[in-house]
């Protein structure tokens, strides 16, 4: 990461939002807040970035006036992105992801949220009088005080998420763990207490009472696999396609064999990760809660998926006799998500490029591309099907798992 890739997103110049990445452009106020910065990013200089990034809604209960008002795209439910890039990791660009920048969806019914509603439904007069008086200049976006997903408010991020996508991220080299590839987390900025206060009078049923955090995260596009995105491969693979200059045969297989080699590398992230967890014969590897493939992933111009929503990924422990299930369980978890991804990609690169023969054909072809060089995936032919040959942490082959992969 270059200094001069900071400055990008820096509060003396802000964002350029002229060029990079599409979509709806927003404003957001830029206040200098207590953050936590990812150790593995310890020797770059990010002070800069000690930052909250608020739509007008939420500037307009800070006591302190903004240092700035930089650009950034309108992304997902709760973030947003700034649409210049910022660094380059691993060969790839990456763009300074915060998620926690407000909603503009009413959780309860089919209406907008704005700062007009959250006033409405603001307990405190001297709050409900801020938002009435924010406007939505830059950003309709609303962040609320609404109890949400047990550990985050809505519209905005939870301190103890955020803090547990810090810690998954710092396990990271950069972004991989073991082959499974990640956004990284730069940061994690707190609110002020006084803005915290405000927030936890704007409320429908049941309020949040833990600490308001950001986190500050780099992406390498805005587009998802299938949800959560104003373009995905599910549903706008040929979009994808042109917005990443897919423009010959090879680029378009090169693009194939890396999705389905990042792919197949988070369905089984609990392989790569496990380790033994002291005495007892129990072992610990990393597993999924309440995040998703479809949803919770991010695809870069070559074609590898960063997963990008790391609070949902925690440490699993179990018996070591059941470790060859978990590995199962973990590959049927996002299998058809991936299995759907791909049909996408391979329709699109057959209707630009030609193809002969049977996806199913190709995929084999592609999946033996793929795990060249995993040290975790093998294949395995049978009489009747490919076995996906799926090795652990532990160096241990009693718990490998020969996965059916494909069926003659």
């Amino acid at each position: 990461m270059t200094r001069e890739r900071e400055r990008r997103v820096s509060p003396e110049h802000g964002a350029d939002d002229s060029a990079g990445l599409p979509g709806p452009r927003v404003r957001l106020f830029e206040f200098p807040a207590a953050a936590r910065t990812n150790r593995r990013f310890a020797s770059y200089d990010l002070g800069r970035w000690d930052r909250l990034f608020l739509p007008p809604s939420t500037a307009a209960l800070v006591d302190a006036k903004p240092i700035g008002a930089p650009g950034f795209i309108a992304d997902d439910h709760r973030s947003a992105i700034a649409p210049a890039s910022v660094a380059r990791l691993d060969g790839t660009e990456f763009y300074l992801s915060v998620k926690g920048t407000g909603s503009t969806t009413d959780p309860y019914r089919h209406a907008r949220l704005d700062s007009a509603r959250a006033a409405e439904l603001a307990r405190d007069p001297g709050v409900a009088e801020r938002l009435r008086g924010a406007g939505s200049d830059g950003s309709p976006a609303v962040l609320t005080g609404e109890m949400w997903l047990r550990g985050s408010p809505y519209g905005g991020q939870g301190a103890l998420h955020a803090d547990q996508a810090l810690d998954i991220s710092e396990r990271a080299n950069v972004t991989s763990i073991a082959g499974f590839r990640i956004a990284p987390v730069l940061k994690v900025v707190r609110f002020p207490p006084s803005l915290e206060a405000r927030l936890r009078e704007v409320y429908w049923y049941r309020q949040y009472r833990g600490a308001f955090a950001q986190e500050l995260r780099l992406v390498p596009s805005n587009v998802r696999v299938y949800f959560h995105g104003r373009t995905t491969v599910g549903h706008d693979i040929a979009e994808v396609f042109d917005r990443f200059g897919v423009t010959t045969a090879g680029r378009a297989h090169r693009f194939s064999v890396n999705f389905l080699r990042s792919g197949l590398a988070l369905l089984t992230l609990f392989a790569r990760t496990v380790t033994r967890a002291g005495p007892g014969g129990l072992v610990e590897g990393l597993d999924f809660e309440d995040v998703w493939l479809d949803k919770d992933a991010v695809v870069a111009p070559d074609g590898t998926i960063y997963f990008v929503d790391l609070e949902g990924i925690a440490p699993t422990r179990v018996d070591v006799d059941r470790v060859r299930e978990k590995l199962e369980d973990q590959v049927y978890r996002s299998l058809y998500e991936l299995t759907f991804a791909l049909e996408q990609v391979d329709a699109e690169r057959t209707r630009r490029f030609g193809a002969v023969g049977a996806f199913r054909r190709r995929l084999e072809a592609l999946s033996e591309e793929a795990v060249v060089g995993d040290p975790y995936l093998g294949l395995v032919r049978g009489p009747r099907h490919l076995a996906l040959r799926i090795r652990n942490g532990l160096g241990d082959e009693s718990l490998n798992l020969d996965f059916p992969w494909l069926d003659q």
